[in-house]
């Protein structure tokens, strides 16, 4: 396969929505593993919480990420990532679309397949749109125009400052809560097909894949949808 194949062919294109699908889910373990740092700080006097943290423990860890260079380097790559993994999704979707222009002689509903599995292309949207509004949020100020609602903190940004800002209104919690139900949705069906397109059919090792997925569909997502509904409600912070 060429590099011109690998992204205009129907197969190079899910091969490269495999990749990049994978190595996203990689990025949403590290990600929500850093961002659950701000649970040190719930109100609950049995370590390893402490109520007194008010961040530390996160600032800490977000600073260790924001000025570290390798992960910078890295950085630039999982833009790249993202951006490849949404036009490609588009693409395919379009071609797709294209392709059932006929609807079928019989209706199959739900039954040929999860109705999530046929609104990927959808679920895909949702959270592009969602991840534009959380990078003005967060990376934007962090990274480029900085903000009043982070002074500084020991040398460090206070994100965690920023965060209970940003999650200080209830619209914002109410759409980053919808973009993580979004969010499990579109893993429930992303995991385990990634894996299918990277070769793994075995009925055994896919049940093992399929179980792990669920499992990470519900877990990751309900992490990132807690955290702002603990910022909301004075859970922490």
């Amino acid at each position: 396969m060429t590099w011109k194949q690998a992204f205009t062919s129907s197969i190079g294109k899910k091969l490269v929505m495999g990749l990049t699908g994978l190595f996203l889910i990689v990025f949403l373990i590290v990600h929500v593993g850093i961002n659950a740092c701000i649970f040190a700080d719930l109100n609950v006097p049995v370590w390893p919480f402490d109520p007194s943290d008010d961040g530390a423990i996160f600032n800490k860890a977000a600073h260790f990420m924001g000025s570290t260079i390798l992960i910078r380097i890295l950085e630039v790559g999982l833009f790249a990532g993202i951006i490849l993994h949404i036009v490609q999704g588009l693409m395919l979707e379009a071609s797709n679309r294209s392709k059932r222009k006929q609807g079928y002689a019989v209706q199959l509903g739900g039954r040929g397949s999860k109705w999530y599995s046929r609104a990927m292309g959808l679920l895909g949207t949702l959270i592009m749109i969602f991840l534009i509004l959380h990078l003005a949020h967060f990376w934007v100020k962090a990274r480029i125009t900085g903000s009043d609602d982070m002074p500084e903190v020991e040398g460090m940004h206070n994100m965690f400052n920023l965060m209970k800002v940003t999650f200080s209104e209830l619209w914002v919690v109410i759409v980053y809560v919808l973009a993580c139900i979004s969010l499990a949705y579109h893993l429930q069906h992303g995991f385990q097909s990634a894996f299918r397109t990277l070769g793994v059919h075995n009925n055994k090792w896919m049940t093992i894949v399929q179980s792990i997925g669920v499992g990470y569909s519900i877990l990751v997502p309900l992490l990132f949808a807690l955290m702002p509904i603990a910022m909301y409600l004075g859970w922490v912070g």
